[in-house]
Formats: C-alpha cells, sequence, structure tokens
C-alpha cells in the first residue's frame, strides 16, 4: 500500500509542474548542424564513450533545456558551454530534434542489483519518503516530454550515475523545483549504482 501512495503522490507532484513548450525544431535541417557533436555523442546520437551522454531518442524538450542551460551557464560544463556559444534557439531546436527522431541503443542491467534498482525504480522508498522513479521517467524510461521529464532508458550507466552524483552533491542544480537533489540526496552510493545499471538495459 505505501507504494501505491507513493506513487501515486508522484504523479501529483509531476502534475502540478508547468509543462515546456514542446521543441519545434526540423530533424533534417538538425542533422546536419549535428555533425560536430557526433564526435562525442556519435552520429546518430548512441555515443561510444561511456563518459558521454547518449542523445538518441531523447526528448527533444529536454534536449534543447539542456542546451539551454548550458549556454546560460545554469548547467556546469566548459566543454558543453563552449560547443553551445554560437548556437541560436533554432539549432538547438533543430539539433533536438533530430537525436529525438532517432533509436537509442540498450545496455544491460547488473543481475546482482537488478531487484534493489527496480525497487527504487518502481516503488520507491516509503521509509525515507523517496518517490518511484518511474513516476516522472516512466516505467519504460522513455520519461515525460511535455513536463521535461528526461528519457533514461539505454543511457550509459557510467554517465547517469555521474549525473545522479551530481544532483546529490549539488554540483547539478538545474533541476526543477529541486526534484532530483531531494530524491537522491538520501540514496547510497550502492542505490545509485543500481539504479544507474539498471536504466542502461530498461525499455
Amino acid at each position: 500500500m505505501k507504494k501505491l501512495v507513493i506513487a501515486l503522490v508522484s504523479v501529483l507532484v509531476a502534475g502540478f509542474i508547468p509543462t515546456l513548450a514542446l521543441a519545434d525544431g526540423d530533424a533534417a535541417a538538425g542533422q546536419a548542424k549535428s555533425a560536430l557533436c557526433g564526435s562525442c555523442h556519435g552520429a546518430d546520437g548512441n555515443s561510444p564513450l561511456a563518459m558521454n551522454p547518449k542523445l538518441a531518442g531523447q526528448n527533444a524538450s529536454y534536449l534543447v533545456k539542456q542546451l539551454q542551460d548550458f549556454k546560460a551557464g545554469n548547467r556546469p560544463g566548459q566543454t558543453m558551454a563552449a560547443m553551445v556559444l554560437a548556437l541560436s534557439d533554432q539549432d538547438m531546436e533543430d539539433i533536438a530534434a533530430f537525436y529525438a527522431s532517432q533509436d537509442a541503443t540498450l545496455g544491460g542491467a547488473d543481475p546482482a542489483t537488478a531487484e534493489l534498482a527496480e525497487s527504487l525504480y518502481r516503488a520507491g522508498n516509503a521509509d525515507l519518503s523517496i518517490v518511484a522513479c518511474s513516476a516522472c521517467h516512466s516505467p519504460t524510461g522513455q520519461g515525460n516530454a511535455p513536463a521535461g521529464f528526461p528519457a533514461l532508458s539505454g543511457q550509459h550507466a557510467e554517465y547517469t550515475l555521474m549525473q545522479l552524483k551530481d544532483f546529490r552533491s549539488g554540483t547539478r542544480a538545474n533541476d526543477a523545483s529541486s526534484m532530483m537533489r531531494t530524491v537522491v540526496e538520501r540514496l547510497t552510493d550502492n542505490e545509485l549504482e543500481a539504479l544507474a545499471s539498471y536504466v542502461s538495459g530498461l525499455n
């Protein structure tokens, strides 16, 4: 019962967050504009390096916000800040539309931690008042584009873990209403590692 209550509460909380305008980009134009991005993120957005995020299949609205945040200095990252400096809003929307149209490749969860991760992802932790990840990121990890919540399915475990730890430490703070920081501040390293591994194969 507690698990159900947590999941329902999290859905209600998400419903009160103002929805973001969906990106209105041209995927064909974005493919041409993304040539330089491909050196780190892969030509189709499936980065070959675990430290660089996969962009393929990511919600366009989320991608646009992250690019804007890098440009405005609201998200740390010197390399990305330099890369987006010359991009216009239309460029960002086009690039986001291209990557959103691509299919992300899947990884595989560590069987040793899959049970723990699945419990946290789908039900949260009632004792710690932690809501289910699935409430915002969907049961299949596809996220919620209108609300600006990112897709997690197939993302490199190493990259996801780095972001979770950055949210927990406050190094990254561009989450709406501190939602991510509030959730991960009470999770252990083992739990974060389990979740990062789990979502890499989630679909």
